[in-house]
């Protein structure tokens, strides 16, 4: 029978006679389930709200885009077309031509990027999906969608045929400013356009993009119809990205590179894993300072069982067997604290996910996910400092304590 693990759990489970020794203790545990179910609370709420952040560059982006390795646009012939055909973990397609823009309404100016699509754009991406009002671009060639930030800026309305939005985008060639300023020629190439949809992501997005279609774009960048800067790509669910990125690499001839979503959003991905680990080691700091009531707890527990401790050492018990019944009660602590505060917090996060009884707004509950990772990362936080703040403090049994009289 391990006689420190028995003793520890009596003295875990007894009273002291000393009535401040069990206000002390009481606290002691009180103070690890809170923390313990701060911390959880904390990274499922944060989960929460990184699923939800992402969610929109879920429907914005693509599972893989590939973008030209020289220069920015790339020839698509229809060969490329027929070896895409032949990859199976391709579900569907799109081509894309991104061009940075001057845009003007009513004497309002707005530089933005045009992002001209075609047809499959709204199968490869959710960005219909995200509209805030009005409708998708139709078989109107002359119809864009803008993002809310854009509209606002500039004041449109959509289906506003009677005052268009006019597009203007410079010329390509060396000369061409030379000449617009020169000569009669303007140096920019204009497109007059209609709203028929404004979409809503986020305030960076919704300033940068407007959609438009390829067809009518490309005669406006003075470009072939072959001409693209990117191809979007759905992935089957079943296929494995790597394999299929490869040979999408092949079947264009390594004339461009593969990036996925994560690696298009690269910035803020850092950034959530960034703040995600900022709020760990903040809430981490909570429960260091919070765990040094476990060390003052177990050296009451110390000075209070010291005529027991004598006695068991009397009777034969090593002073390193005497540590570890006090080590033990501290770690039992710390354990018992840890899985009752997990359990509480996990309480509070089913009831959040469950009723929604915090609101962002009057649609949108507060997000949160609940994660067995978080689960171990919580636990395994209380243990290692638990593990740490009941050594430190059951080091303090020695041979003059317990012969001191």
């Amino acid at each position: 029978m391990n006689i420190a693990l028995y003793i520890a759990k009596r003295y875990l489970i007894s009273k002291s006679s000393q009535n401040a020794v069990n206000i002390i203790n009481f606290v002691t545990f009180l103070v690890i389930v809170i923390g313990a179910a701060s911390l959880f609370v904390v990274l499922s709420a944060f989960a929460g709200l990184k699923t939800l952040s992402l969610s929109f560059s879920n429907s914005f982006d693509p599972d893989l885009k590939a973008v030209s390795t020289e220069g920015k646009y790339f020839d698509f012939t229809e060969n490329d077309a027929q070896n895409l055909n032949k990859i199976e973990g391709i579900a569907d397609y799109s081509k894309e031509i991104e061009e940075r823009v001057f845009l003007t309404f009513k004497q309002k100016n707005h530089i933005a990027y045009i992002k001209a699509v075609d047809s499959n754009y709204t199968h490869v991406t959710g960005i219909d999906s995200m509209l805030y009002y009005g409708s998708w671009i139709g078989k109107d060639p002359y119809q864009v969608v803008s993002g809310i930030g854009v509209a606002n800026l500039l004041g449109l309305g959509i289906n506003d045929y009677r005052n268009p939005l006019e597009i203007l985008a410079p010329k390509p060639g060396e000369g061409s400013i030379a000449t617009g300023i020169s000569g009669s020629q303007r140096p920019y190439n204009e497109l007059s356009v209609t709203l028929s949809g404004v979409y809503a992501i986020n305030d960076d997005l919704d300033k940068k993009y407007v959609f438009a279609s390829l067809s009518t774009v490309q005669p406006l960048l003075e470009k072939k119809e072959n001409q693209i800067t990117g191809i979007n790509f759905k992935i089957k669910p079943t296929a494995p990205v790597e394999l299929v990125s490869a040979q999408i690499a092949a079947a264009l001839s390594n004339k461009v590179s593969l990036k996925t979503r994560a690696q298009l959003n690269d910035s803020l991905y850092k950034m959530l894993n960034t703040e995600n680990l900022v709020l760990y080691l903040i809430f981490t700091l909570v429960l260091i300072i919070a765990l040094f009531n476990v060390v003052g707890a177990i050296i009451m527990m110390i000075l209070d069982k010291k005529d027991n401790a004598t006695t068991l050492y009397s009777m034969g018990v090593s002073i390193k067997q005497l540590k570890r019944i006090f080590f033990l009660q501290g770690l039992l602590v710390t354990v018992v604290g840890g899985i009752v505060g997990i359990a509480f917090a996990s309480l509070l996060v089913w009831t959040q996910i469950t009723f929604q009884w915090i609101k962002l707004s009057p649609t949108l509950a507060y997000p949160v996910e609940y994660k067995l990772i978080n689960i171990a990362i919580v636990f395994a936080t209380i243990f290692v400092l638990g593990f740490l703040a009941s050594k430190i403090a059951a080091n303090r049994v020695n041979k003059q304590l317990i012969q001191y009289t």
